[in-house]
């Protein structure tokens, strides 16, 4: 059992990572902040009663922080920080400001020249990154897409190219479709991995090519339910010449002579002089 030891703390906004499901998944720092902080600042102020209660925690003021009144909250909480109070900021689960309110909180607070101190924890992002089992050097967490079809497939091609791990969030109603999309814009030969419930009792971590995704999750109405990481692998390196690339080429022949537009394509993209030599040949033959 921890035993509190709040300390005065300094006059600051703490934002302060709370749980997504397991209530163990809280640290020994995030516990003695809640119970030192003057003014705990919350998404939800019934969810955060609650695992301040759960860990023998009365905060001694407890107020609504959420996306409809940030910005008014943002400037009681400035002045109260200016006065010297200790804020901690938390949402209802995970790191704030992470697809969830407390960015413009923040914002406010370090315009006020004021500190920001984050007290890191759980993130489902990163935990279902950490079980994916895809080993790209590089993601790219994107949270949620649009929840219509169009404007998801729309915004799905534009990372199409990326060579990153893409990382999303998803709500159980769309999953199914979600799918369908990812599977439409980036093929079915990609891995996908769904990571389910993370940390809370029913979790599941599913691995397999985006073609048998939407057979899985149709396989198992429970394994519909719940909230989604969904982690898809990037895309593989082009075999030639990159799109960047091409085009930059593209754009100096217009002003340059072959030869030297090749040789700058190439300083400017990193691409193979010769492969950009051989193409605007190719090109200009064609034209011809």
């Amino acid at each position: 059992m921890h035993h509190l030891h709040p300390q005065k703390l300094e006059a600051a906004l703490y934002v302060v990572a709370t749980p997504i499901g397991n209530l163990g998944d809280i640290s020994l720092r995030a516990l003695d902040v809640l119970a030192g902080a003057e003014v705990v600042a919350a998404e939800d102020t019934r969810n955060t009663s609650h695992l301040l209660k759960h860990h023998g925690i009365f905060a001694k003021q407890l107020i609504a922080v959420h996306q409809h009144n940030e910005r008014g909250a943002a400037e009681k909480l400035v002045a109260w920080i200016q006065s010297g109070q200790s804020v901690a900021f938390v949402s209802d689960a995970g790191t704030p400001a992470v697809s969830d309110p407390g960015a413009l909180l923040v914002q406010a607070v370090l315009a006020a020249g004021l500190r920001v101190i984050p007290v890191p924890g759980a993130s489902a992002a990163i935990a279902a990154l950490s079980a994916s089992g895809l080993s790209a050097p590089h993601f790219l967490f994107y949270g949620f897409l649009p929840n219509k079809s169009a404007a998801r497939r729309t915004a799905l091609q534009a990372l199409s190219g990326h060579p990153y791990t893409l990382v999303f969030y998803e709500a159980p109603h769309r999953i199914v479709e979600c799918v369908a999309d990812l599977c439409a814009v980036l093929g079915g030969e990609r891995q996908i991995v769904l990571a389910r419930e993370v940390t809370k009792l029913f979790e599941t971590i599913h691995a397999c090519k985006l073609t048998d995704a939407q057979a899985w999750l149709e396989s198992d109405h429970n394994q519909q339910r719940g909230e989604f990481v969904v982690l898809v692998s990037g895309a593989e390196p082009e075999e030639g010449l990159s799109a960047e690339a091409l085009r930059t080429l593209h754009l100096l022949l217009e002003a340059l002579p072959l030869k030297q537009a090749a040789q700058l394509a190439a300083k400017i993209t990193g691409a193979n002089r010769s492969e950009l030599y051989q193409h605007a040949l190719a090109l200009k033959s064609s034209q011809e």
